[in-house]
């Protein structure tokens, strides 16, 4: 009683979760549990419930026999009027009781008979060889309704009751289901009740899975577990008790919240939470329960085969999450600043992208882009903006537009095709001419006076050479790109890949080109060189 009551259960939460697992083995509605105090002093405890009670016989035959299997004796069937499987199973919930106070007192009503009788501490340790409770009431026919009330006094608690924080730590014990109430009252007036709802209320909530998300129908655990994984918008507090996933069977806690991985660096575990509900562990040959019911014997071939299936689960947890919050990053940085931060960062080449990702992401670790920062991203938006590359941002109106959807889908090689045949269509637009190719750049010829756009006054030396090298550089952009382009894949004539920079530089002089055209005078004289 010693080794497995008091020192295993010296804390209020896990020695009250046995006696409410008694009260529902009893198929009770409802536990009641009250706090008395004076002057701020615990004085006792009560705890009451509406189950089926207990006879003279079952006292004497079942409640004070230590280490009695009740599944083994009674069948593990389901109880008669709620249907619950019982969580009871070593016989040594009721030592927990010696390890909040040295007298307990059992007041029980079965089919009309009561029956009450006191455990008294001091007088279990001076006992020679055997210990008789002392008895107030046998079978004393009653009109009460049936139920037990168990009232502990003498207590060893000093400190007063704190109400939520007791029904917190209970809600961490058990998954309540909707035909049990647990109630905790205190003798000023305070009430709480403990329910699910209570397990999370201190985490703020951004994620949740459920094992329909987790489970797969070709899993052989599909419909026999139960889940629920949380995450939390901001790193759970290592004292609170529910960082990790606890496991449950036929409602009771199994093994106290862990990861079921070796390896737990990952910050992820820091917003990681939740439950499992696996009841078959109860139905094992061996008790692989601790007799505490904080931990599980992993050991166990169907608990070492249960214990990877959950590790897998979680990595995919931890897989999902990362994505699931880098869009919501995403989406708050767009809402704040209305850049589309992927697009942006995809539309930089690796060089530029890394430093502005860096900056970037430390500016909105926390998710939120802050008002100090907002004009920070703005400004690096406007020195570092979409397609940051000089050569992209520069190029002329007429072809930027309309090889974009090649640009951006990093078809380069195509882009440079598509700027070529702009350029050529626009010559062809002004001059009505139907040369393509080489044989386009004819159209700034001085030759005969043959040229049919000016670029510029060709009357003097500098402008004479200035429209012969728009012809030239004309017929060198056609020859040296877009003929090959129509042939045959220009990787096939110049070793190597045609990159991002080698469109952009052929851009670059159809864009200086096209500029020349803007000012540029069709037909007429072509004021011959002097």
């Amino acid at each position: 009683i010693e080794h497995l009551g008091v020192k295993m259960y010296s804390t209020l939460p896990p020695a009250l979760g046995e006696i409410i697992s008694n009260g529902y083995d009893a198929d009770a509605d409802k536990v009641v549990l009250t706090f008395h105090e004076q002057n701020r002093q615990p004085k006792y405890i009560t705890i009451k419930d509406d189950g089926h009670g207990m006879s003279s016989s079952d006292i004497q035959d079942k409640f004070l026999v230590i280490g009695r299997n009740r599944r083994k004796t009674e069948g593990d069937t389901p109880s008669p009027k709620h249907h619950r499987l019982p969580t009871g199973k070593k016989g040594l919930g009721k030592l927990a009781l010696f390890g909040l106070a040295k007298t307990i007192t059992v007041d029980t009503v079965k089919n009309g008979l009561r029956n009450r009788f006191l455990l008294k501490w001091d007088d279990l340790l001076s006992a020679d060889g055997v210990y008789n409770p002392r008895v107030e009431k046998t079978d004393e026919k009653t009109e009460k309704e049936d139920g037990t009330t168990i009232k502990l006094s003498e207590l060893k608690r000093k400190t007063p009751f704190d109400l939520e924080a007791i029904a917190d730590n209970l809600s961490h014990l058990f998954i309540i289901d909707s035909s049990f109430s647990i109630e905790l009252n205190s003798t000023d007036g305070r009430s709480s009740k403990v329910d699910n709802k209570r397990k999370y209320k201190k985490i703020e909530e951004q994620f949740t899975w459920r094992d329909k998300d987790l489970i797969p129908e070709s899993s052989e655990y599909f419909g026999k577990i139960k889940l629920e994984f949380k995450t939390s918008k901001t790193p759970i507090s290592p004292n609170s008790g529910l960082r990790g996933v606890t496991l449950f069977s036929r409602g009771k806690l199994v093994n106290s919240p862990e990861y079921f991985s070796e390896s737990t660096s990952s910050h992820f575990f820091q917003y990681l939470t939740g439950w499992i509900v696996a009841d078959f562990i109860d139905e094992l040959d061996e008790d692989v329960i601790s007799t505490n019911r904080k931990s599980i014997n992993w050991e166990n071939p169907d608990m070492e085969k249960l214990r990877s299936f959950l590790s897998g689960i979680v990595s995919q947890v931890a897989q999902e999450w990362r994505k699931e919050r880098k869009e919501l990053k995403d989406n708050k940085f767009h809402e704040k600043t209305g850049i589309d931060k992927q697009k942006w960062l995809s539309s930089m080449s690796s060089d530029v992208k890394k430093p502005v990702k860096k900056i970037v992401d430390t500016m909105t670790e926390d998710e939120e882009v802050s008002a100090t920062y907002l004009p920070v991203i703005e400004a690096l938006y406007e020195i570092v903006p979409e397609y940051p590359d000089l050569h992209w941002r520069h190029l002329h109106k007429s072809i930027k537009d309309r090889i974009k959807s090649y640009y951006t889908n990093n078809q380069f090689a195509e882009a440079a095709d598509q700027g070529t045949k702009i350029y050529a269509q626009v010559l062809r637009d002004m001059t009505g001419s139907k040369d393509d190719g080489a044989k386009i750049a004819s159209v700034f010829s001085v030759k005969e006076d043959k040229a049919k756009i000016r670029i510029t006054d060709i009357s003097t030396n500098t402008g004479y050479s200035v429209q012969q090298g728009q012809e030239h550089m004309t017929r060198g952009v056609m020859m040296g790109f877009r003929n090959p382009m129509c042939h045959e894949p220009l990787d096939e004539l110049v070793p190597g890949k045609f990159s991002q920079l080698d469109c952009l530089n052929v851009l670059s002089l159809i864009s200086y080109l096209l500029t020349r055209l803007d000012h540029a005078v069709v037909g007429g004289d072509t004021n011959k060189k002097k």
